[in-house]
């Protein structure tokens, strides 16, 4: 069993939810992190356990016993760093969302693959037995055809400086939450045929709230709403022709569990919690020393950007967009 010498690019405060999958997995060894400054890396690493700290990420991208990064900068960082990493020989799991924007999505693709090395974008929720045993449930058709898709995530946020209500590094709630309702629906109905979105845009320039509804082939309908002013909320509700399935903690899966709603009647499917950080580690780990396909690759990755950007472009147009 192989494992995986790996680095962070970024002391981003999401890293606090993969390092300690990280530390525990056998698959994985968490070797390096970087920071813009060597003080802070310093202080990042004795915090968290880390061997070596970096006062740059081209420092970081140097260093040969690195062999795979995870990459946490800035939306609109996140294409540019991965084709420096994987020019630099290291494999990459790139923090969600990797772009809205396809052709740079292509751009990173055909960097790691002109470099012989895997790139990977960090949903991580993908990777959940939650959410595979939910895409189960639909393809035995345990509620029936599947007719429509409805998801929810928000979270309040007020504060101006933090970089999720910034828009020179494209944030907003669609990029911070809204997309993985985007992919949610991806997962079960496929590539959308056309798409819908408003916005309410707040102070910060971002958009504080977003509505979507996208359409695919054989009339399944998606619609869903995320937030950054909103009550803290993450549903994901998939209806049939014959019943429907509800998760009440679809993305983190902190408490996984499927309710089937059938005949009346309420069947509740128990999973164990998993660590859904350690899996993306461990699945790019496995990947990298061929015991296992990767399960998020360019086509998911350049499918998810097409769609975040058509969403976008209805925004602005207050217009439909297909695809």
């Amino acid at each position: 069993m192989g494992v995986v010498r790996f680095g962070i690019v970024s002391t981003a405060d999401i890293n606090r939810l993969l390092i300690p999958g990280a530390h525990a997995s056998d698959k994985v060894e968490l070797i390096a992190v970087a920071s813009r400054e060597q003080s802070k890396a310093e202080a990042y690493a004795r915090e968290w356990d880390i061997e070596r700290a970096y006062g740059s990420y081209e420092a970081l991208l140097e260093d040969p016993d690195v062999e795979a990064v995870y990459i946490s900068l800035p939306n609109t960082m996140h294409c540019e760093w991965s084709i420096r990493a994987v020019e630099a020989g290291k494999h990459v799991l790139c923090e969600k969302p990797l772009s809205r924007h396809p052709e740079e999505v292509e751009q990173a693709f055909d960097a790691a693959e002109r470099a012989g090395r895997l790139l990977s974008e960090a949903f991580m929720y993908r990777h959940n037995p939650q959410t595979m045993r939910l895409a189960e449930l639909v393809r035995e058709g345990a509620i029936g055809e599947l007719r429509l898709i409805r998801s929810v995530f928000s979270y309040c946020l007020y504060d101006a400086d933090n970089i999720r209500l910034r828009t020179d590094v494209e944030g907003g709630s669609l990029m911070d939450v809204g997309c993985y309702c985007v992919s949610g629906s991806r997962l079960l109905a496929g590539e959308p045929e056309s798409v819908f979105g408003q916005t309410y845009v707040g102070p910060s320039g971002t958009d504080w709230v977003f509505a979507g509804a996208m359409r695919f082939s054989g009339d399944v309908f998606a619609q869903f709403d995320c937030g950054t002013t909103l009550p803290e909320r993450d549903e994901l509700e998939v209806i049939g022709s014959e019943g429907s399935l509800f998760l009440d903690d679809p993305w983190h899966c902190w408490e996984p569990g499927i309710e089937l709603r059938r005949d009346g009647e309420v069947e509740r499917i128990e999973l164990d919690p998993t660590d859904s950080y350690r899996l993306e580690l461990e699945n790019l780990s496995d990947a990298i020393h061929g015991e296992a396909p990767l399960l998020l690759g360019r086509e998911d990755a350049v499918a998810q950007a097409r769609a975040l950007e058509a969403l976008h472009r209805s925004s602005e147009t207050e217009m439909p967009i297909r695809l």
